[in-house]
């Protein structure tokens, strides 16, 4: 699977300290359009079209509309489902969770509790995950000083 690449989110509503809480950018779409080829969903989310047909054949995607001539046909829905599937997978989220994800938010609002268990447990992964980079970038850093100050010294 490609994944697409991704840049600081910049708004003035956020704060350097939590960028987390920023809102995720959004995928330049053209003005006014709400239905999209494959080819043209490609372009938007850095997935591959192959992707883009094994999430729905998985049921990680909702069932995708089709034009006159079998051709998929995206929304800016989609587009926004493809965007949160794409941050589930860069948490590390098992793609068997996130297919248990979305037939839970098919089944609706009788379904909130399960899906904030599976989310909250997505999360203290994710901590687990940003704790042990920190605790490698720390390495790195005493070793890039220890080099520093050894490179001055010689």
């Amino acid at each position: 699977m490609t994944v697409m690449q991704t840049t600081p989110a910049t708004h003035e509503d956020s704060h350097p300290a939590d960028i987390c809480s920023a809102r995720p950018p959004h995928h330049p779409r053209p003005d006014g359009q709400d239905h999209y080829t494959i080819s043209e969903v490609v372009a938007c989310t850095g997935l591959t079209a192959h992707t883009l047909r094994w999430y729905e054949r998985i049921g990680l995607m909702p069932h995708v509309d089709r034009s006159h001539t079998g051709q998929r046909r995206y929304t800016n829905r989609d587009l926004d489902w493809l965007d949160l599937v794409t941050k589930l997978r860069l948490t590390g989220m098992p793609v068997a969770d996130m297919v248990r994800y979305a037939e839970l938010v098919r089944e609706g609002a009788g379904s909130y509790r399960e899906r904030q268990e599976l989310l909250e447990q997505t999360r203290r992964d994710v901590l687990g995950r940003i704790a042990e980079l920190r605790d490698t970038l720390a390495v790195l850093d005493r070793k890039i000083d220890f080099y520093a100050t050894e490179g001055n010294t010689r």
